[in-house]
Order: C-alpha cells, then sequence, then structure tokens
C-alpha cells in the first residue's frame, strides 16, 4: 500500500495563502472603485454656468457672472463665447473688462423692433466673446466674466445662454443642450439664468431722493453699499456651495473606503473560520 505525505508545512502554506489572494483581489476591486468616483467627481459640477448676483427680476437690470471652468488636465482654455437668445433680446449687455482678457460684443438686427424707455431698438445683443491676451484658465482653475444685463424680459421664465469654450489645444466644448423637463441633465448643458417676479422699480435700484445736488453723493453711496453687500453675499454663496460640494465627495470616498474594509474583514474573517 502507498501511503501519501503531505507535510504539515504545506497545509499552513496554503491556509495562510488563500486569505491572502483574496484580501489582495478585494483590495484591488476597492481601489478601482475609489478611482472611478473620485474621477466622477471631479467632473460632475465642471459645468459653464450663470450665477447672477442678487435678483434677476422680469423688467429689470441684473449683473451676473459667466463661471468657466477648465476640464482638461493638459489644455487651457483661451475663448469663451456666450450667446444670447434673440427671441428674448437684451438692448443692453456690458461686459465688466477682466484683467489678461478682451471682450467683444456682436449686435444683430431684430426681426421685431423693441421699445426700451420710449425708444424704438432696431438691434440687440447676440454674442459676447473673451479672447485670452495674455491670460489663460488652466488645468483646475475657473475664470468668472461678469456681465451687466437689461432690461430683462417680462415674458419668460429664464433665459438659455449657450456658450462655447476653446482650448489651445483646438478642442472646441459646445455647451448648447437645452434641459428637457422630466429628463436627465445632458452631457453639455446651456447656462440657464433664472428669472425672478418683476419688482415694483424695473431699474433694480432704490428711487433718487429730490434733494437736489447734497442729495446725490449720499444716493450713490447707498447705491456702492448696497453693490458692495451683495459682492459679499454671492461670494459667500459661492463659497459655501464649493465646501459643500467638497465636503460631499469626501464623505463618499470615505464611505467607499470604510465599505472596502469591511468587506475584507468579513472574507478574512470567514477564511479563518472556515479553517
Amino acid at each position: 500500500m502507498t501511503v501519501f505525505r503531505v507535510s504539515s508545512s504545506r497545509i499552513a502554506a496554503s491556509r495562510v495563502t488563500a486569505p491572502r489572494v483574496s484580501a489582495a483581489r478585494v483590495a484591488l476591486a476597492g481601489g478601482i472603485a475609489l478611482s472611478s468616483v473620485v474621477l466622477l467627481s471631479g467632473t460632475a459640477f465642471a459645468h459653464v454656468s450663470v450665477q447672477p448676483e442678487g435678483e434677476a427680476a422680469k423688467g429689470g437690470y441684473a449683473t451676473v457672472n459667466i463661471k468657466v471652468p477648465n476640464e482638461r488636465d493638459n489644455a487651457s482654455t483661451v475663448k469663451v463665447e456666450v450667446n444670447f437668445p434673440l427671441d428674448h433680446p437684451l438692448a443692453s449687455v456690458m461686459p465688466q473688462p477682466v484683467p489678461g482678457w478682451k471682450a467683444e460684443v456682436t449686435r444683430s438686427k431684430l426681426s421685431k423692433p423693441l421699445e426700451l424707455h420710449g425708444k424704438t431698438i432696431n438691434e440687440a445683443v447676440s454674442k459676447v466673446t473673451w479672447t485670452a491676451d495674455g491670460s489663460k484658465i488652466g488645468p483646475g482653475q475657473f475664470q468668472q466674466f461678469p456681465l451687466s444685463l437689461g432690461r430683462l424680459p417680462e415674458d419668460t421664465d429664464q433665459l438659455v445662454l449657450k456658450a462655447i469654450q476653446t482650448y489651445d489645444n483646438k478642442e472646441v466644448v459646445r455647451w448648447i443642450e437645452e434641459q428637457k423637463e422630466g429628463a436627465e441633465e445632458p452631457q453639455n448643458p446651456a447656462p440657464v439664468l433664472k428669472l425672478s417676479a418683476a419688482s415694483a422699480d424695473h431699474h433694480g435700484a432704490a428711487a433718487t431722493p429730490t434733494g437736489g445736488a447734497s442729495a446725490a453723493p449720499s444716493a450713490s453711496a447707498s447705491a456702492d453699499e448696497k453693490a458692495g453687500h451683495e459682492d459679499k453675499t454671492a461670494s459667500h454663496k459661492e463659497t459655501a456651495a464649493d465646501s459643500s460640494d467638497t465636503t460631499a465627495r469626501i464623505l463618499g470616498v470615505l464611505g467607499i473606503l470604510v465599505g472596502v474594509a469591511g468587506v475584507a474583514f468579513g472574507v478574512l474573517a470567514g477564511r479563518r473560520r472556515a479553517l
């Protein structure tokens, strides 16, 4: 009779190797899942958007920021074009100077004249283009382009401002897809400016005092103070939103790590019980 003998060292080695292989597979799977979450969270919020400073009331004037993040790791944004709808024309669109960028305003003839302050307007702004002039939006950065808009239309609840973003490697991204009700957000959504209900004062400012020349400086100072307060409020809101996004991403990553650790512990514990 032939007797097969298996050394105890081989049995012990096989018992140790199996849990190690399983743990390695779990760790690899967890690493892949974690990488996917981190990559997706980095691009989920990278859209060109329009953000008003304060209210954007129908029939009034508003200051808005066109926020342009750079989505590429190997290219910089060198040109941004924002188009305005001519079915809801804006007679006045004025860009605020941005260091390192050249702004160009394009006007187009209207098929139907627009009445503004008792005057007939035959043209309206159809496009504003910013071109890099000594500056760029680099990887991991964003730039805001302020605009003064008016008068805002009273016959719609929003303005869709289709944007085109150009990189220095000649790549062009068109942010022109409109959101459909009940559907998922499109891959390249167009920036949308939501309009609030019309206010009593369409100009969006307090009435000017009638106290003559001495009252003018006071009114100007009050307006400047109000504008400064609105700027700070908008800045705080944006900072809070960015902080909230960062916190959510960190919590999501921590949750995945805890889950992976739990799976690995469960696999190892199961192997030990089986042995």
